[in-house]
């Protein structure tokens, strides 16, 4: 099992730039797939990027491509967001998840979940 806790979330104006970060407890992280996905207010939670393992694969949404950029490091049992240009479109909870084997990308392909972190762009 594995226990996340994401944080960096906050408020921000458009163009600016957030670090996300989700904190993995267990040993056996650097054996998980993760990925960040997001959810805004009245919208269904909705996939943003992907890492497998060991980094060997990497995935984002159309909608993030090149402004955002997915990255971990196992000796930390840590998963970043660095999120570059942000727009108010970007305003969501963000949330990291895990799956033991990389299915894909949609929201019943992980099964473990961290509580998510607030992040507001303004206009």
């Amino acid at each position: 099992q594995v226990q996340l806790v994401e944080s960096g979330g906050g408020l921000v104006q458009a163009g600016g730039s957030l670090r996300l970060s989700c904190a993995a407890s267990g040993r056996t992280f650097s054996s998980y797939a993760m990925s960040w996905f997001r959810q805004a207010p009245g919208k269904e939670r909705e996939y943003v990027a992907s890492i497998t393992w060991n980094g060997g694969f990497i995935s984002y949404a159309d909608s993030v491509k090149g402004r955002f950029t997915i990255s971990r490091d196992n000796y930390k049992n840590a998963m970043y967001l660095q999120m570059n240009s942000l727009t108010p479109e970007d305003t969501a909870v963000y949330y990291c998840a895990a799956v033991l084997h990389y299915r894909g990308s949609e929201y019943s392909d992980y099964d473990y979940w961290g509580q998510g972190t607030q992040v507001t762009v303004s206009s």
